[in-house]
């Protein structure tokens, strides 16, 4: 017979309400038979061990702690989203942008225009800089927004709310669009309450387009988008210390297992990405940013060794001549991106002796079959998966599902660098 015991945890949120979450122990035979762990994303301590579910475990193994990617379980995304506590995803984002800028083409007058392109400011802010919206509504945009770096400045003057002053970077897009917008004459009356609007107000019109696109209320509110952009962030593999950086957090983690990364590399990366982001140029699947460790070069080609910021070399060969033109030096933070069809899977326990330079283990997470060929996604760290397109009879060959431990294989040849 086991003893059941339930621990009810109260929790208050920034938005002053409150959550409660329950563990429940059956106790017995010296096993923990549901034990649930969960970590907040938007939480100054979080770390990327998204959430832990442990059923039937010895008790000595539900504490609270990393989950190796030995284990055999999967991760999830690094951002662990509770039943009933889900947010928005990148397509729903784009949709509720479309729904304010239709009801901002809607305005039946120049007043009603000025108050909306005032709300949608708000809410460009908050959905691509996942600021708070005490932040938002405190900005003076002429002041705090640098124009030609693409940055906003929040100044943080809240105290003890574990959110510093920062700079966040935007893409140049957004930053044009925002720039465009406030050269109305109207914008320059009391530039420093233009966005300045009763919090309550705000919410209300964001829970209107919310609404307005069939979402549920609760989903469209300020913080929820600060989450849904912090997801979305952590889903497109932008690293962790960027997005603990975004967010304001006073210890972001900037060092990996080899490499340690200063606060202006890691902004640096936040603004490589927001490109990246905005523009969409490349169709690769797979991106990585580290610092360059090792630069060999030959007579024709060059190797080029990267650690990535969760520790993991990648080695890639270009020609001399790129070397030059991109200016690369040992220690200079750099982007490499590999297309998915490059990317192998082998599925040996140890590693394959094979001819490729990158050979990386993870956890086969997601499996997308098609006629002809099939996407899979192996997550290779809390804040890094990889994405491989291979022909669907392989797949099958291969017996490939869900969870099994699996290598991702790519060649240096197939790496392509950016710099700035």
């Amino acid at each position: 017979m086991h003893l059941v015991t339930i621990f009810f945890i109260f929790v208050i949120l920034n938005n002053g309400t409150l959550r409660v979450k329950i563990i429940l122990y059956a106790i017995g035979k010296g096993c923990v038979k549901n034990t649930i762990i969960v970590k907040d994303p938007l939480h100054s301590d979080f770390r990327g061990d998204a959430f832990y579910r442990s059923i039937g475990k010895p008790m000595k193994n539900t504490r609270e702690s990393k989950p190796s990617l030995s284990s055999g379980k999967s991760h999830g995304r690094i951002i662990a989203i509770q039943e009933g506590d889900e947010c928005l995803d990148t397509t729903q984002l784009n949709r509720l942008e479309q729904s304010f800028r239709e009801w901002l083409d809607s305005s039946r007058s120049d007043d009603m225009r000025f108050s909306r392109l005032r709300i949608l400011i708000i809410f460009l802010l908050i959905r691509y800089t996942a600021a708070k919206l005490n932040e938002v509504l405190a900005l003076n945009p002429f002041k705090d927004m640098d124009w030609n770096r693409q940055a906003v400045l929040f100044r943080g003057n809240e105290t003890g709310t574990g959110i510093e002053p920062r700079e966040v970077q935007i893409s140049k897009t957004l930053s044009m669009e925002i720039r465009e917008i406030l050269k109305d004459p109207a914008f320059h009356k009391t530039p420093e309450t233009l966005l300045n609007l009763d919090p309550g107000f705000v919410r209300r019109k964001f829970y209107e387009r919310t609404r307005a696109c069939g979402f549920l209320k609760r989903l469209g509110g300020p913080e929820m988008i600060r989450k849904a952009r912090a997801v979305e962030l952590m889903q497109g593999n932008m690293p962790l210390p960027a997005v603990q950086m975004l967010l304001g957090h006073k210890t972001p983690n900037l060092t990996s297992s080899y490499v340690s990364f200063s606060r202006d590399e890691i902004r640096k990366v936040a603004e490589l990405f927001m490109e990246k982001e905005s523009l969409r140029k490349t169709s690769a699947r797979n991106a990585f940013f580290g610092k360059i460790q090792n630069i060999q070069k030959g007579d024709i080609q060059t190797r080029v060794e990267l650690m990535t910021m969760d520790g993991f070399p990648i080695f890639t060969v270009i020609t001399n001549d790129s070397v030059e033109r991109l200016g690369l030096s040992k220690g200079r933070l750099i982007a490499a991106e590999v297309k998915a069809p490059w990317v192998c899977l082998h599925t040996n326990t140890m590693a394959p002796a094979c001819s490729s330079d990158n050979k990386i283990q993870g956890v086969l997470e997601k499996i997308t079959q098609g006629k002809i060929n099939t996407e899979c996604v192996v997550r290779v760290s809390d804040t890094t998966e990889l994405c491989a397109v291979i022909a669907t009879a392989e797949c099958k060959n291969l017996k490939l599902k869900k969870g099994d431990k699996i290598w991702a294989l790519f060649n240096g040849f197939s790496v392509v660098l950016h710099a700035d």
